[in-house]
C-alpha cells in the first residue's frame, strides 16, 4: 500500500467508560495499530456521535482519504456518520470501513484491524 491510500484509523471509546472495552488495553492496541499497520495515523477520540465528534468528523473527511473506525457495531457508524461522508462528497459504503471491536482483548481487536486492511489490500 503507497502512502496515498493508506487509510486513517479512529477508535472511538464511547467516553471511555464503556464496559465494551474493559478486556482491552487500549492505549497499547492504537499504539500497535499505528506503528505495526498499514495506516496513515492511529488515534483515539472519546466520542465521535457527539456534535464535537460530529464537527471533528467533517473537518477530517475534507482531506479525502478512507478511515477505519474501531469502536460500536457497524450499522450504528452508518448510521452515525452518513451526513458527514455525503457533506464531504466521500462514499460511506466504500470509504468508511467499520469495526465493532467491543468486548474483544487487545490481540484481538488488533487481529481484526489487520484482517480489514488486508481485506482492503486483496480488493484493489
Amino acid at each position: 500500500m503507497n502512502e496515498k491510500e493508506k487509510p486513517g484509523f479512529i477508535m472511538c471509546v464511547c467516553t471511555g467508560k464503556c464496559p465494551g472495552f474493559s478486556k482491552m488495553d487500549i492505549w497499547d492496541f492504537i499504539n500497535r495499530v499505528r506503528v505495526e499497520l498499514p495506516v496513515e495515523y492511529g488515534f483515539i477520540h472519546p466520542q465521535l456521535c457527539e456534535t464535537d465528534g460530529d464537527r471533528f468528523l467533517a473537518d477530517f473527511l475534507k482531506s479525502g482519504r478512507k478511515i477505519i473506525v474501531g469502536g460500536c457495531a457497524p450499522n450504528m457508524q452508518y448510521k452515525m456518520f452518513r451526513d458527514a461522508f455525503e457533506h464531504a462528497g466521500m462514499d460511506i459504503g466504500k470509504d468508511l470501513i467499520p469495526l465493532d471491536i467491543r468486548d474483544m482483548t487487545t490481540d484481538e481487536a488488533f487481529k481484526k484491524v489487520q484482517e480489514a486492511l488486508e481485506r482492503m489490500e486483496e480488493q484493489k
